[in-house]
């Protein structure tokens, strides 16, 4: 590639003090090298957009602080310059960050601020590949098609952080597997960061792209045209609300609407704890020119009123997950609903099996779709959080639900199976079926006295292998908090026959 500044990638240097980036509002027509020695310097590239991304000003900010460390000797001087830079763009969180991060070295001397910075430029690379790297797999993970078309808006490449990006991060591992079909890369008004950026990095990578106008993305993915929306963020309150640039509501809106993941990529640091929700995130406002004029060229005429906020927030409800170097967060669970008419399209319905006049109900498309299998998970866990401590699955299709549900939860899991498959010492139980009887064991040690537990299993139909299981953990001394199942046969009487237990199902359908 091109652009790097060094071998390693780097977007910011430290140069025999002065700070060395490339300019990226004469990208891609012009590579211009800054060489900035001044902390009034550095702010108005901070200002004018030289310098962005989130990540990429943590970096800035705390270098700006080791350039007045280097120059002023009065701790006073360099407070007011850290105070400075901070304000520089109020709404990113990672500016702030990085000049209180820097100013925490001050007291060891100006090579330790400098030691502070450029170590934060090394871990920014290693973050925002984790990061990315986790991304690009919850995507293949989430959709279907073997090769992704993807949108994303503005620019979160290398330039936009320490030196490998966050959503475009994501973009250039899914190439590297052969995961992507094509990248579809919003304009981004009024600057411009996807045409003049995103799409410049792409070409440079060689991965398959298509600009188009901000305003024709709902229509991309109105037509199916898209697969996945994946972009940064610039402050991610602790509600999950997203601060991001201006566009990306709009853009989430229409994805929600038509059912595409929308997923943001960013470091941990992006994630402000001490913000509430997205009301309490100060918002940039930009100037008129950006606007009313196009490279210098005015196009709205004189004394035009101009609405620019650099930013916009996008509610935790659109947003399918944060993903971070740590973690998949997803701000909100998943709606009922939805899931359940994913799970409702997901399930066969086989006639005639196993017996004649027996509609069998195959849940194979679930376990074949780990996100479908993952989200159903995570909504059994929300409902039963904080009133159980053991997950009891029941042989064999509840074996699957079971172990995402344990791994959701971060609880003990255990088996249920039919007689003679377990070590023992055991609690049995017998039970009636439909022809004949059979027989359940649980190991007596699995669940101590007092526990508490969930029972999941696939489908429930009369409730009598569920019923029987409760008597295996009452057996055990514990009791049953409730019960899980993606699917529910109404008319068949599971429910009355398990109450007074709860029973929280996914999707319910006629017998």
């Amino acid at each position: 590639m091109r652009y790097p500044l060094s071998t390693t990638g780097s977007t910011l240097l430290w140069d025999a003090g002065a700070i060395v980036t490339l300019d990226q509002t004469t990208l891609p027509h012009r590579r211009t090298v800054l060489r900035l020695t001044t902390v009034d310097a550095l702010i108005d590239a901070i200002a004018r957009l030289a310098i962005r991304g989130a990540p990429a000003l943590g970096i800035a900010g705390a270098l700006g602080v080791a350039l007045s460390a280097h120059q002023h000797r009065t701790q006073e001087r360099i407070h007011t310059d850290a105070a400075r830079l901070a304000a520089a763009r109020p709404t990113a969180v990672n500016l702030a960050r990085g000049v209180s991060r820097a100013l925490g070295r001050l007291g060891e001397g100006a090579a330790a601020v400098l030691a502070e910075a450029t170590a934060m430029a090394v871990e920014d690379v290693r973050v925002n590949q984790a990061a990315s790297g986790r991304a690009a797999d919850l995507l293949v993970d989430m959709c279907p098609r073997p090769r992704l078309r993807v949108l994303t808006h503005c620019h979160t490449g290398r330039l936009a952080t320490g030196g490998w990006g966050t959503a475009l991060g994501a973009v250039h591992h899914l190439a590297a597997s052969d995961r992507l079909e094509l990248v579809f890369v919003t304009e981004t008004r009024p600057l411009l960061q996807g045409a003049r950026l995103t799409a410049w990095e792409l070409r440079d990578a060689d991965i398959p792209h298509r600009l188009l106008v901000d305003s024709a993305a709902a229509s991309a993915l109105a037509t199916g045209m898209v697969d996945c929306v994946v972009v940064g963020a610039d402050r991610i309150a602790a509600n999950g609300d997203v601060a991001n640039k201006i566009g990306t509501y709009a853009l989430a809106a229409a994805a929600s609407h038509h059912n595409v993941p929308f997923v943001v990529v960013a470091p941990e640091s992006t994630i402000d704890e001490d913000t509430p929700d997205g009301a309490a995130i100060a918002i940039e406002q930009r100037p008129e020119s950006e606007v009313t004029a196009v490279a210098g060229i005015d196009i709205a005429g004189t004394g035009t009123p101009v609405f620019n906020p650099a930013f916009d927030i996008t509610p935790a409800r659109l947003v399918t997950a944060v993903v971070t170097e740590d973690r998949v967060w997803r701000p909100t669970p998943e709606d009922p609903a939805s899931l359940a008419e994913r799970i409702g399209r997901l399930c066969a319905v086989v006639e005639d099996f196993p017996r004649p006049g027996v509609r069998f109900r195959d849940l194979a498309g679930v376990y074949g779709r780990p996100a479908a299998l993952r989200e159903a998970a995570h909504a059994l866990v929300s409902s039963y959080r904080g009133e159980v401590d053991h997950i009891v699955a029941v042989e064999a299709r509840g074996f699957p639900l079971g172990a995402a549900v344990a791994l959701a939860a971060d609880l003990p899991l255990v088996l249920v199976r039919k007689s003679g498959k377990l070590p023992g010492p055991l609690h049995s139980v017998s039970y009636d079926l439909e022809y004949g009887q059979d027989v359940l064991e649980m190991q007596e040690s699995a669940i101590p006295p007092g526990g508490r537990a969930l029972i999941v299993d696939d489908v429930l139909a009369t409730g009598g292998t569920l019923a029987a299981v409760t008597k295996l953990v009452n057996q055990c001394g514990a009791s049953v908090a409730g019960f899980g199942v993606l699917l529910e046969l109404a008319g068949l009487g599971g429910v009355h026959r398990l109450h007074p237990h709860r029973v929280v199902t996914i999707r319910t359908e006629p017998s």
